[in-house]
């Protein structure tokens, strides 16, 4: 301490729900979508309106399976409690907890209401990291050197490796599990745009049941962590609740798009392939193509001398 105030330190700040990473995939995606809708004028008719559903709508699923990789709000928690601010301090601040679990690792939100108290600016988010190259206790040691607030480290703690709950062991491999599931996901999810291009209708139908169902084992191991019992954080009288975050429904959402996507393209293949083909913009392709064999040009002058 410097007269009592804790010195200034480096915080290993990232944001709760969107982070860089989440970002640049928007930007990117977003990047085909604008180049797309650039020349999409060139596309004469119906076919215009069919193109932009089909493009924008698998541009969203492949934008989805990669964001919510990097999202922290896969699953969510806020408390808000009149709790201790220092180590061997009896001053209480009042404060808003949260708590954000993704895939790879947790972020912990410490906000003071007001924001300033006792002489102090608090507002905080801490990143704790159990990614393959990261080291969660490392980075757990790092913040008690650093001299966190006690409501964080008190939170950050619960997912030690030492910790006895075994929150750490859980949520790290189901967060692996469902991490590795959604990139499957995302291969066939390319899988399947390169059928539907090709085109082989009904097979890119079945693709995106697969990926659909990649999306949904993607969710089941990431739910696995409530099937065993997870030490509850308590601040006083008060209990931080945790329960599914913004990206976990997302993910839902868009696996059940693409069922529903990929049966509608199964059940018109087998009973109204014309329909089918019409929305992938084949039927006037074919049309063309016959009408091009059979249009015959007869020189008169030929025929009469033949005769």
């Amino acid at each position: 301490l410097f007269d009592g105030i804790y010195p200034f330190y480096p915080q290993q700040r990232k944001v709760a729900v969107f982070d860089v990473s989440s970002i640049i995939v928007i930007v990117v995606f977003l990047t085909f979508a604008c180049s797309f809708l650039l020349i999409i004028p060139g596309i004469r008719g119906r076919a215009r309106l069919y193109w932009t559903l089909r493009v924008l709508l698998s541009l969203l699923v492949g934008a989805v399976i990669v964001a919510v990789q990097f999202t922290g709000d896969w699953e969510t928690g806020w408390v808000k409690a009149n709790t201790s601010y220092k180590s061997f301090s009896h001053a209480l601040v009042n404060a808003d907890i949260g708590l954000h679990v993704g895939l790879a690792g947790v972020n912990v939100t410490l906000m003071g209401n007001p924001v300033n108290q006792i002489n102090e600016t608090i507002d905080y988010n801490e990143h704790f990291s159990w990614s393959f190259d990261a080291d969660y206790d490392q980075s757990y040691s790092e913040g008690l050197e650093r001299g966190l607030p006690s409501p964080i480290l008190y939170v950050a703690e619960k997912f030690t490796t030492q910790s006895p709950c075994s929150m750490h062991r859980q949520y790290r491999i189901s967060g692996h599990y469902a991490s590795a599931t959604l990139w499957v996901a995302f291969c066939t999810w390319l899988i399947s745009n390169m059928l539907f291009s090709m085109p082989v209708l009904v097979y890119g139908g079945y693709m995106l049941l697969v990926t659909g169902a990649f999306l949904i084992f993607s969710l089941l191991s990431f739910s696995t962590v409530r099937n065993s019992l997870i030490c509850p954080i308590q601040f006083g009288t008060a209990t931080l609740h945790m329960s599914y975050g913004g990206s976990f429904w997302l993910t839902l959402a868009i696996g059940l798009l693409c069922f529903v996507a990929g049966i509608t393209v199964v059940a018109l293949h087998y009973f109204s392939s014309d329909l089918l083909k019409t929305f992938f913009d084949l039927r006037e392709d074919k049309a063309e193509e016959h009408q091009e064999m059979t249009e015959v040009y007869v020189n008169t002058h030929f025929v009469n001398n033949g005769r």
